[in-house]
């Protein structure tokens, strides 16, 4: 049991440091060719800290264990909303632009909504459906693109404040860097996986409840590090603007490349009056915590302190829920 726990551990850490050297290296490169700044805080920043989701849900799927590409998907929007959004508002509520939050917020919504169709309707994410929601990935990319053609400044800030990316390196350092940040995410991905299945299978956990916890957590951590890092700075509206997007990329970029590699079910570990319990808490939870978080920003133009401590106490019950079900 030492040795699989040892090896998870080793998995986040390689997750987490291959997820940063493959952004400084990647936005490196973009700026070193002078790609637009747009262009690079539109994707690579942005898709960045989802690497890690990518490559567990994607390494899952691909050797069927489903249930782990459904829960980290799920379980990490969850995380991202109701943990680290929730830490940033209760330790140093802030005004945000309420203009940035709207694209993000609604294509989410529009995401999570075709999910739970599918969810509630088939509880089957076929190859269609993955390729529909790399669709809408697409499109919100272009849109995104477009939103900051016509404010420059937002991309700007995105690259100012995360600090991705030195044109001043060499070509060389900055290749290098990419291809190890591809290799340690791959090596993490296949770490946290079979180890995390290791794990559940000893603990008689539930694949689904470690992939909605433990790995969730895990693989949101290069969000919760951004958090932390923009609240140090006083730059609390970026993690939300941040976390927010990469929620988006959880649904539609984390499940969308899972689904078309290898069709998977909805897990149907455990029922609730006769429903499949994923039916029941995880998408409800997952809806709940997003309106939560995002009215109040929406409509009164910042985050308040207690929406943080409501989010941390769902959160908290979310967890203890899944460990006692099991």
């Amino acid at each position: 049991m030492l040795i699989p726990v040892v090896l998870f551990a080793v998995g986040l850490v390689l997750l987490i440091k291959g997820g940063d050297w493959f952004v400084d290296g990647a936005v490196g490169i973009a700026r070193r060719f002078h790609l637009p700044e747009l262009l690079i805080g539109a994707t690579v920043v942005s898709i960045g800290t989802t690497l890690p989701e990518v490559m567990v849900s994607a390494t899952s799927a691909v050797s069927g264990h489903s249930q782990i590409a459904y829960g980290n998907a799920i379980g990490s929007v969850i995380c991202n909303t109701a943990l680290i959004c929730a830490l940033s508002a209760t330790i140093r509520p802030t005004k945000v632009n309420k203009n940035t939050l709207k694209l993000p917020i609604a294509f989410f919504f529009i995401a999570a909504v075709f999910y739970a169709v599918i969810a509630y309707t088939t509880g089957r994410f076929s190859r269609p459906v993955g390729i529909i929601l790399l669709a809408i990935f697409v499109i919100y990319i272009v849109v995104s693109i477009r939103q900051m053609k016509a404010h420059p400044e937002m991309a700007e800030e995105l690259i100012e404040e995360t600090g991705e990316g030195k044109k001043d390196d060499p070509v060389w350092k900055m290749i290098l860097l990419l291809i190890i940040g591809a290799v340690l995410i791959t090596i993490g991905a296949r770490f946290l996986v079979n180890n995390g299945t290791l794990i559940a299978e000893a603990l008689g956990v539930p694949e689904s409840v470690i992939a909605l916890t433990l790995v969730a957590l895990g693989t949101s951590l290069p969000e919760l590090v951004t958090a932390i890092s923009a609240l140090a700075k006083g730059h609390s509206a970026l993690s939300l603007g941040n976390v927010i997007g990469a929620n988006l990329f959880n649904l539609v970029l984390v499940c969308g490349v899972s689904a078309t590699l290898t069709p998977f079910s909805i897990p149907a570990n455990s029922t609730i009056g006769g429903f499949n319990s994923s039916l029941v808490v995880e998408l409800p939870v997952m809806f709940a915590v997003m309106i939560i978080l995002a009215v109040v920003p929406l409509v009164k133009g910042k985050m308040k302190r207690l929406q943080g401590i409501i989010l941390l106490a769902i959160y908290a019950a979310f967890c203890v829920y899944q460990f006692a079900l099991a």
